[in-house]
């Protein structure tokens, strides 16, 4: 655990480089103030992060990242989705509020209790929600500035068997899911994305995890912002359910790159 560490980072990339590459559940870390609301015990505690953590993500963005001379963007969450899932809907709009997982998470990914009930989460909001989020859409304008638009690519992960939280669990679970949303995501963005990965298995859509995060201001509202899910399957590249990466992860970072550099060069004409 940690004391409060600071909830983002902003890692810089090439100035002309419209990619933004966004990691916002590779973390474990729970600061201190945090913990101590949680219900669960310390060895509950570490089993959840196995479970809920996209485990390595920030590692196989970091290796995307630096294979290429025209470097992405990266965002990456400096903190575990159990304090806040920045990539969740504040509002009566997520329906992941239903299991208990909405931005401030009452429940885990077993459905059982992780805080009190009727716990306040306009703190934990205020605290890491917001600032999150109006960072993350100043780095968005900030690539559109900078280059007239933006490609916000996802960076996840999820577990090989479905967990008892998941509302879509039932339908197939490819070796790559591609998220998208069909006002952010073009159809070159799409293409570009099957063929990258092509080589790890079948590519599936919008499921088990359908949609794509882009920031609320932008949301429905300006096509100059691009947006794709890669979420990879953990048995692909990792042990499961929190184990050490393995020989996988070099080449899925090799095929994330190679849908970088077609974001960054490639556009709807």
């Amino acid at each position: 655990m940690s004391s409060d560490p600071r909830p983002y980072a902003l890692l810089p990339g090439a100035p002309a480089s419209p990619v933004l590459l966004h990691v916002p559940h590779s973390s474990r870390v729970v600061p201190d103030t945090v913990r101590d609301a949680l219900v669960l015990d310390d060895a509950a505690l570490e089993e959840e992060l196995d479970h809920i953590t996209d485990a390595h993500t920030a590692e196989l963005a970091a290796l995307a990242a630096t294979a290429r001379a025209d470097r992405p963007w990266r965002f990456v969450n400096q903190l575990s989705r159990l304090v806040v899932d920045p990539e969740r809907f504040p509002d009566d709009r997520e329906e992941m509020a239903a299991v208990g997982m909405g931005a401030v998470y009452t429940h885990t990914t077993h459905r059982e209790r992780l805080r009190p009930p009727g716990q306040d989460p306009a703190p934990l909001l205020d605290r890491y929600f917001h600032p999150y989020a109006r960072a993350m859409t100043a780095a968005v304008d900030a690539r559109l500035a900078a280059t007239g638009r933006a490609v916000v690519i996802d960076v996840h992960s999820y577990p090989t068997a479905a967990l008892p939280y998941e509302l879509h669990g039932d339908g197939p679970r490819p070796a790559v899911c591609l998220g998208t949303d069909r006002f952010h995501t073009p159809p070159w963005l799409l293409a570009r994305a099957r063929e990258a990965f092509a080589g790890f298995g079948d590519t599936g859509l919008d499921s088990p995890f359908p949609g794509t995060y882009v920031p609320l201001r932008h949301y429905g509202a300006d096509r100059r912002v691009c947006a794709l899910m890669i979420e990879i399957r953990r048995d692909g590249y990792m042990s499961e359910p929190g184990g050490p990466a393995g020989p996988g992860l070099p080449a899925l970072a090799s095929a994330l790159a190679t849908l970088v550099e077609s974001a960054t060069h490639e556009r709807d004409t």
